[in-house]
């Protein structure tokens, strides 16, 4: 099993280097008067396939033996990594299978299918998700690439974390949406091992808040056989067994926010930014928004992950 360390981060960035898009960091005076902060947005919604997930995917497919690849890769998503791994599958020219609940947002299903995945449906929750691909998995020898709970995948996101600090110099804060916890672990671990000083929050929707109870008791807690239901349909997942304890060592606090307030970041980054901004990525602006004191003259650095929204179905 591969280690999660900087040194395996910084090789990753060295292989997926002409796979994926160096992405832009953007601040806004309006919302930095609004909020008294400096705030840097981190705008993965640019990436290739609209969101960061197009890192951990990307690594995880190039990092297979040719042996291997030829069999396939199978995951299960609610989009954006169906999407990501569909692209670097295509890119590698190998078979990939993805098993999407039915609730999935229909503009992430269409880019899954648009790379010439072959798509899969199942029940709207984590157990579902995870027996499908399972027997997938046992049908055709395909390697399993999880959302976020791989170590592959966790240390892909993490390029994201070096990126970020070559952009931004002496941020006090990074806030990042958590769902699984796969790009928390990652970029924590990366910006924890060259500036231990700078402080990680995760943010998380009030409906799914299994990071905040898990740092907070300090015992693993999820529930992967409800139905999680949020605006933020990114973060509408429990973190995982192998995200959890990198998450102790590396995340300094959760913030939980609820779903009118991600709306509301959402709607002021649309607005005041012109970029759009699906609901998960507008939780960390949420974050900030629901604590202007704790924040107010820091350089906080928000992770945008992803800009995948469907416009028929808008929150608002």
């Amino acid at each position: 099993m591969m280690d999660l360390n900087l040194e395996a981060i910084r090789l990753a960035e060295a292989v997926i280097a002409d796979y994926i898009h160096q992405t832009p960091v953007l601040s806004n005076m309006a919302l930095n008067s609004l909020t008294g902060s400096q705030l840097y947005f981190k705008c993965e919604n640019f990436q290739k396939t609209g969101s960061f997930k197009a890192r951990g995917a990307s690594y995880s497919v190039l990092s297979l033996s040719d042996v291997v690849a030829d069999k396939g890769v199978v995951t299960h998503s609610v989009g954006n990594h169906g999407g990501a791994l569909a692209l670097a599958g295509k890119q590698r020219n190998i078979p990939v299978t993805i098993v999407v609940p039915s609730d999935a947002p229909k503009i992430k299903v269409d880019a899954i299918r648009q790379y010439n995945a072959e798509i899969i449906t199942c029940e709207s929750t984590m157990q579902a998700r995870e027996a499908t691909a399972e027997r997938i998995v046992e049908k055709t020898g395909a390697t399993y690439i999880p959302p976020f709970n791989s170590h592959s995948v966790m240390t892909g996101q993490g390029t994201l974390g070096l990126e970020l600090l070559r952009q931004v110099e002496n941020l006090d804060v990074v806030i990042i949406p958590v769902g699984g916890g796969g790009l928390i672990s990652g970029v924590g671990t990366a910006i924890k091992s060259l500036v231990p000083t700078i402080e990680i929050i995760g943010v998380e929707p009030v409906a799914a808040d299994f990071g905040s109870q898990s740092l907070i008791t300090g015992q693993y807690c999820a529930d992967n056989k409800t139905r999680l239901i949020t605006v933020a349909d990114g973060l509408a997942a429990a973190i995982g067994t192998l995200t959890f304890p990198i998450i102790q060592q590396c995340v300094d606090d959760f913030i939980t926010v609820n779903d009118e307030l991600i709306v509301e970041a959402m709607q002021l980054i649309w607005t005041r930014m012109k970029i759009i901004v699906e609901p998960a990525a507008s939780a960390a602006l949420a974050a900030v928004l629901q604590n202007p004191d704790r924040f107010r003259n820091k350089k906080v650095a928000l992770i945008m992950t992803g800009g995948n929204v469907d416009l028929n179905n808008l929150p608002w």
